[in-house]
């Protein structure tokens, strides 16, 4: 079955490259209008541009509260509504503990779990007036096991699916879904740098042997956005080939 979504407006945080480049062409293929935004702006407009049917790019960094509350009255204003978020910006500063710096630590954490907070913040609220909205929150299997020498990119990717819960319960009264998307191992441009080492402790751990394709994100991501997710919320759907069961 196809998914569709015409007339509605997903806004794609992220969006330029790799798994979010991948779900803003999937809700494009979908019919639906696509906003997304990244930190270069003349990237996210020439990603827009690449896109078409009418999507939009704009320059937002979504640790910065006054950027992203200017990019969400943006995109009301562009596109007239907000139907569905795809909280998917992050980035990672890995090291152990103990050489783990403070600003390492606030500047992964205010990306992922603070700008996760801002962007649903912002957004939701046209989403609660008009009784309908998609807020999809893209975290990561290391949320859910931990990883060694990402203390603290786990600890920003746990939190978003605390956040995911809470308001989900908070806006299910408004018919405002919320869940999260949990991707595994996924070749990616920093999936394709590592050693090949530890490509195969990857694969030993991955019961269908094999890392994921970004297209495979972004289809659960177009799913929960879906009618056919019409009674999921609060919920985190794990896409890594079985490495976590």
């Amino acid at each position: 079955m196809k998914i569709e979504l015409p007339g509605k407006v997903a806004l794609v945080t992220g969006g330029t490259r790799g798994i979010g480049l991948e779900i803003c062409q999937a809700f494009a293929a979908a019919g639906a209008k696509v906003a997304l935004c990244a930190r270069d702006g003349a990237k996210a407009e020439e990603t827009a541009k690449q896109l078409g049917g009418g999507a939009r790019g704009y320059a937002c960094d979504v640790s910065i509260p006054a950027q992203v509350e200017a990019f969400a009255k943006a995109v009301d204003k562009d596109f007239g509504q907000i139907d569905v978020l795809v909280n998917n910006a992050g980035f990672t500063k890995d090291n152990l503990l103990f050489l783990l710096t403070e600003a390492d630590w606030d500047s992964v954490v205010d990306t992922n779990l603070k700008g996760t907070f801002l962007m649903t913040k912002y957004a939701a609220r046209g989403m609660i007036k008009r009784r309908w909205g998609r807020v999809i929150n893209i975290t990561s299997v290391v949320g859910l096991n931990g990883n060694k020498g990402q203390s603290n990119y786990s600890a920003s990717k746990a939190g978003i699916i605390g956040f995911t819960k809470s308001v989900a319960k908070e806006l299910a009264s408004r018919n405002v879904l919320v869940n999260a998307v949990a991707p595994g191992f996924v070749e990616t441009e920093l999936t394709q740098s590592v050693t090949p080492e530890a490509r195969k402790y990857f694969l030993d751990n991955i019961p269908l042997g094999r890392l994921g394709q970004s297209s495979e994100v972004a289809a659960a991501v177009l799913f929960l956005a879906s009618d056919l997710a019409s009674y999921i919320t609060g919920q985190v759907l794990v896409v890594d080939g079985g490495m976590v069961m």
